[in-house]
């Protein structure tokens, strides 16, 4: 008995110091439309958290995070650090591999934070729900600016930054050269699509469990025409993974099939109104020609950066080219050099497909590290028991969706896209794998 309460008394004096971390990680989500207010409360995020526990020696850690949650976000985020690491050697830019190294460590204990999020029941509900209201709320926002012209949410934020600096958040040139919905994000950052594609799940699942099947087609019909007239086709992909993974055990094959149906039909409206969303599916049809000119036209220039990709996994085979090295490695690797891109001027920034980012920036070794890292987050799933999994599934289905391998991609070793995939492996690693609670009879 004694020692019960004194271990009781010790988890009460370890816990309540980071149950501000919830709250934490929901203000850096929110804060992605102004990108550098979010890459300050990440960092700020994190050097609490390790003052923290370098403060307390470590002690109490198992009233944080259980051992194996500790061990599955560590693994996580080696698998995506250390291949930076080894992509320096010989890097073409190694100045710029070099900094991405170092300055990528602040995402270790910010990670430990955000596990620590949904480490307990608590911390669980509020992140989930907090998540699932900024995906709904950044959705109404689209589309009120798909009905009226303007994101009112991005429009407070420009009048605001104008208030405080002069200077608009986005150029002239920016706005002037938008032909798709930007949200939130702004026009200046035109990610609303992917963005709501990765989230969606968050608002999906809760929707599902406290409205039904009603919630859920409404939560998913209104993403969906964001996601649409939003205009990557990536993301298009993405958010039929989600509906698919998600929609099933809710509504059963036939209906969801009828949801998928109406899904398709919608966008053959929106393309007959819309200019952008028409010329976007044309230009998707151009994949069903054998020429390879069409399929390049379809993938809008993908083609030609996939084949200099492939070529700097055969230039730098083990350790690639230096991660955010593509760009200059590009012009030595493209079989079309000299003649106008399908994106305009200027060199390919990334590889726009995960497999060959990773390949041609980091090298086999760093394929190897994260299929090394999926393969452990695989076996963390496989073992789990059905609570754990029901508690993980929203952060598992985003993290999956996210980083599917036959879709293209965002430049997983960006800030900004790279703060994303690290996030939900960390939400996935601390609600799978989440610290047992205490019996009714302990409590």
């Amino acid at each position: 008995m004694t020692h019960a309460v004194a271990d009781r008394r010790s988890d009460d004096t370890d816990t309540p110091g980071w149950r501000w971390a919830p709250h934490w990680v929901l203000a850096f989500v929110a804060l992605w439309p102004m990108p550098g207010y979010a890459e300050g409360v990440m960092v700020v995020g994190a050097l609490i958290a390790i003052a923290r526990l370098l403060m307390a020696r470590f002690r109490g850690g198992k009233a944080l995070l259980s051992v194996q949650a500790w061990a599955l976000t560590t693994v996580l985020f080696a698998a995506y650090w250390l291949p930076e690491v080894f992509s320096v050697v010989g890097a073409v830019d190694p100045a710029r591999s070099m900094r991405e190294a170092l300055v990528d460590i602040r995402y270790l204990p910010f990670l430990w934070l955000v596990a620590a999020s949904v480490a307990d029941a608590r911390g669980l509900r509020i992140t989930l729900t907090g998540m699932a209201v900024i995906v709904g709320v950044w959705t109404l926002d689209a589309l009120a600016e798909g009905l009226f012209g303007t994101s009112p949410l991005f429009w407070g934020l420009d009048a605001a930054k104008q208030l405080v600096s002069s200077r608009p958040m986005c150029s002239a040139e920016d706005v002037a050269a938008v032909d798709r919905l930007s949200g939130v994000l702004g026009p200046c950052n035109l990610k609303i699509g992917v963005v709501l594609a990765s989230l969606s799940p968050f608002l999906l699942y809760l929707a599902g469990r406290r409205f039904g099947a009603a919630g859920w087609i409404l939560s998913a019909a209104a993403i969906g025409v964001v996601i649409v007239l939003a205009g990557a086709r990536a993301a298009w992909i993405t958010y039929t993974l989600v509906l698919v993974f998600s929609g099933w055990k809710l509504l059963g094959w036939k209906r969801l099939l009828l949801v998928l149906g109406a899904g398709a039909a919608t966008l053959v409206v929106l393309a007959a109104v819309s200019p952008q969303v028409r010329d976007r599916v044309e230009r998707t049809s151009h994949l069903l020609t054998a020429d390879e000119s069409g399929v390049d036209m379809a993938l809008s220039g993908r083609a030609r950066i996939w084949q200099a990709a492939v070529c700097m996994v055969g230039e730098s085979p083990v350790n690639g080219v230096g991660v955010r090295g593509f760009r200059r490695a590009f012009d030595d690797c493209d079989a079309a050099s000299g003649t106008t891109a399908a994106w305009g001027d200027g060199p390919a920034l990334h590889a726009h497909q995960i497999v060959l980012e990773v390949g041609a920036e980091t090298g086999v070794l760093g394929l190897l590290l994260w299929l090394a890292g999926a393969a452990m987050a695989w076996r963390a799933w496989r073992y789990a028991d059905t609570a754990a999994r029901e508690r993980a599934r929203p952060a598992m289905l985003a993290l999956a969706v996210t980083v599917f391998p036959l879709n293209t991609h965002l430049a997983f070793y960006s800030t900004f896209w790279g703060g994303l995939t690290l996030l939900l492996a960390a939400l996935y690693a601390g609600s799978l794998l989440a610290r047992p609670q205490p019996s009714a009879g302990q409590a």
